[in-house]
């Protein structure tokens, strides 16, 4: 029997991390290879990730290349998904075309696609009173739980701006004390949340706040970095280096769920 062929993905690209990430862990397109392919399922042999620079380069998929795609992956990125530019507007326009013009296609938020997704679908982003940073533990709702696999997740963080409340026709799935809307998904069928003695319908849209790519020495280069220009003192820096060697589930678990939509 034939290798099933390899599932074809786009990798949304929204910005570069700083130079000491990228020196030692590589851009956006290097960490999400890592990421899925650390996670990759029983199943899928292999995967091609095909990047589009939407911030520097303004390139994006043509509708003809996105009907090869099983999924999108919209990454994070050091800007604030409601500031009114041009690369972020044409970004929140195409993502609300693509959602809605492409109902097959499996699209996934990490931290800023997270909240560009909820902004291009009738949501918001807004700054929040306070930073969350390194690994945080978030509660999962009952439905959170049956796609996550768990009851609590822990996942690495790097963030200010949220979002404060979930879309039309997408659901909560986790939360934190500081951030409401840490998880959301939106099925492709009927709008209503499935029973629990129901299977989970077909996800169109899976969207975390948190950062699955994320390792412990990438987040503290980062924190390195913000502290240096003065965005973190002292104190957040030393308690996001303690709490870094927590355990992490972002591959193990996010990255999971995130194979779980995209093969699908």
């Amino acid at each position: 029997m034939s290798p099933a062929p390899a599932i074809r993905l786009a990798l949304i690209v929204c910005d570069t991390p700083p130079p000491p990430i990228v020196r030692a862990d590589g851009d956006y397109p290097h960490i999400f290879t890592t990421l899925l392919r650390a996670s990759l399922p029983d199943g899928v042999t292999d995967f091609v990730l095909d990047t589009y620079d939407v911030k520097d380069k303004m390139e994006y998929p043509s509708d003809e290349a996105l009907d090869t795609y099983r999924g999108i992956i919209i990454t994070g990125s050091a800007a604030s998904a409601y500031e009114d530019i041009p690369w972020i507007n044409k970004l929140v326009e195409w993502l609300a075309r693509v959602a809605d013009s492409k109902p097959q296609l499996k699209i996934i938020g990490i931290c800023f696609g997270h909240q560009v997704i909820a902004r291009a679908l009738g949501g918001s982003c807004v700054r929040n009173s306070e930073w969350e940073i390194s690994v945080t533990e978030l509660g999962l709702n009952d439905l959170g739980q049956r796609i996550f696999g768990t009851k609590t997740l822990n996942i690495q963080q790097m963030h200010r701006d949220h979002v404060p409340t979930v879309p039309p026709s997408f659901h909560l799935l986790g939360s934190t004390t500081v951030t409401p809307v840490q998880a959301m998904v939106r099925f492709a069928g009927p709008p209503s949340p499935p029973s629990a003695d129901e299977p989970l319908p077909p996800i169109q849209i899976l969207t975390v706040q948190g950062h699955p790519e994320f390792t412990k020495e990438i987040v503290d280069k980062l924190v390195d970095v913000r502290s240096a220009s003065g965005l973190f003192d002292q104190a957040m820096a030393e308690d996001a280096k303690r709490r870094g060697s927590w355990r992490n589930d972002g591959v193990p678990v996010v990255g999971k769920a995130i194979w779980e939509v995209l093969k699908t």
